[in-house]
């Protein structure tokens, strides 16, 4: 694939829940290395969409490449790193930070395989990444939400994913965590060459370092700089307010 090859891209997409559009003529592509975030009012097709640029669903009108192809074609899924929307560990899960971190590695180390010392590097690394090796053998379990969060963030890590796609990972997450999480985020593109699209209506956390905000309501309302959306009077780090009231009010 070339480098200036979109990792995501959607031409003219639309799909519906029966009756109910959901997506609407949506064209969007995400470049390497690009940090973008997807925001928009509750309902308006954001996760949807992100179903569909995965390949989790097929859209009823129009076309999704990932790595230039069909989502569902992409033959080494460890390229893409997906964290999912409210996505939570069993309170019951006996597992540790460190264990399930290395289950997200399986998917470039292969189960059959025994587990080799760049796979070792690569689980420790991402745990490091997200300021959690102090409690890398400490159950899940006992861990606040922010830090389980952080687990599922470095198993998606771990990965070494070249896009890396996480649908509101920080809502109600603490401010510590969210800078943490920032951090994270922002080693994988730099040090990885990671693409990351971050669906979030939470952005103050990563207002300076977004390379491009994309709004949506069933279509594109909005998509350009952080500083254009504040010559729309939004501001996103200031006053983290400002961008939710704005998308309630969205027609």
């Amino acid at each position: 694939m070339s480098p200036t090859t979109p990792v995501l891209e959607a031409e003219h997409v639309s799909f519906s829940y029966g009756d109910e559009p959901a997506v609407d003529d949506v064209t969007l592509r995400v470049a390497p290395r690009e940090f973008c975030a997807l925001s928009g009012p509750n309902g308006s097709g954001k996760s949807t969409l992100l179903r569909l640029l995965l390949g989790l669903l097929r859209p009823s009108a129009g076309s999704v490449r990932c790595f230039g192809v069909d989502p569902r074609h992409v033959e080494e899924r460890s390229r893409i790193g997906y964290v999912p929307q409210r996505h939570t560990l069993q309170p019951e899960l006996p597992a540790t930070v460190a264990e399930v971190v290395a289950a997200g590695r399986l998917a470039r180390q292969g189960w059959w395989r025994r587990r080799r010392a760049v796979d070792r590097a690569a689980i420790e690394h991402a745990i490091e990444s997200v300021a959690l090796a102090d409690l890398s053998r400490r159950p899940v379990r006992e861990l606040s939400g922010g830090q389980q969060q952080r687990v599922l963030i470095a198993k998606a890590l771990a990965s070494e994913p070249e896009l890396l796609v996480l649908d509101e990972p920080i809502a109600g997450v603490d401010a510590e965590s969210q800078a943490l999480f920032r951090d994270s985020l922002l080693h994988l593109i730099r040090e990885h060459s990671a693409a990351v699209l971050l669906v979030s209506h939470e952005l103050g956390a990563v207002a300076d370092e977004l390379d491009r905000v994309v709004v949506m309501k069933r279509s594109i309302v909005f998509d350009g700089t952080p500083a254009e959306l504040v010559e729309r009077g939004v501001s996103l780090g200031v006053h983290t307010e400002d961008l939710p009231l704005w998308l309630e009010r969205l027609k």
